[in-house]
């Protein structure tokens, strides 16, 4: 597959990623009452660089070189 379609594909999966990963870390603080501000901003900033995990190897999956053709 051509880097540029990786590109294409990875581009909307991140997008449809990071808009999941928004919602169910907003419902989650919903339902979890956070009336402790100490709590809250840990679970924000935890929440926040959360996603950065399961999107490491779909970036690297969209930047791997094209094979080589004979």
């Amino acid at each position: 597959m051509p880097i540029r379609v990786r590109k294409l594909i990875g581009t909307f999966a991140l997008l449809i990623l990071i808009g999941t990963w928004t919602i169910l870390a907003m419902a989650f603080a919903y339902t979890v009452v956070l009336d402790n501000p100490i709590f809250a901003a840990v679970y924000y900033v935890v929440a926040g660089i959360g996603w950065v995990l399961p999107a490491m190897p779909l970036i690297s999956w969209m930047l791997r070189p094209d094979p080589e053709r004979p």
